[in-house]
């Protein structure tokens, strides 16, 4: 039987530090997770809603643009008292792939007369007819209606009429 042996370009201690640096790193990573986490939260509770990137932490700010769930399936209603963080946490690594396309962003709302919190996977519209179009398109074809849209430059809930 013959053996491969790779020889190591570094020495014990250089593959030591190595590892304790790659650890170091993946730790600093995880906290960033947690402080977006804990940031998505404090917006969500302070604004009653925030729309925002998982892979760069980017907010979506004010502009004349609208927002709809993508896969309104996937949308999670979350009861008041919720541990938000948790469940924020749980929503983004099951969506994980579906949050990371290029046109999705991670959405959260609370309703103002139940206190419920939703998470979705947004997408973004700049033409209002289009945004409408669509999310009647993706009600007709999934379990769960989408009931409004979110208005970005007024900050503001559109709801449909059905």
């Amino acid at each position: 039987m013959t053996r491969i042996v790779t020889p190591s370009i570094w020495s014990p201690e250089e593959a030591a530090t190595r590892q304790r640096v790659a650890a170091s790193h993946s730790r600093l990573e995880r906290l960033y997770f947690e402080k977006y986490v804990l940031e998505v939260c404090i917006a969500t509770i302070e604004r009653g809603g925030v729309t925002s990137k998982i892979d760069t932490y980017q907010f979506f700010s004010s502009s004349d643009a609208w927002g709809i769930p993508k896969y309104p399936d996937k949308t999670v209603i979350l009861l008041p008292g919720t541990d938000l963080p948790h469940q924020i946490s749980t929503f983004i690594s099951l969506n994980e792939a579906s949050l990371k396309e290029p046109d999705c962003w991670l959405g959260t709302w609370i309703n103002p007369n139940t206190g419920n919190c939703y998470l979705d996977i947004t997408t973004i519209y700049s033409c209002l007819e289009d945004a409408r179009r669509e999310a009647i398109s993706l009600s007709q074809h999934a379990q769960r209606k989408i009931v409004a849209l979110y208005d970005f430059k007024r900050e503001e809930t559109v709801y449909l009429s059905w």
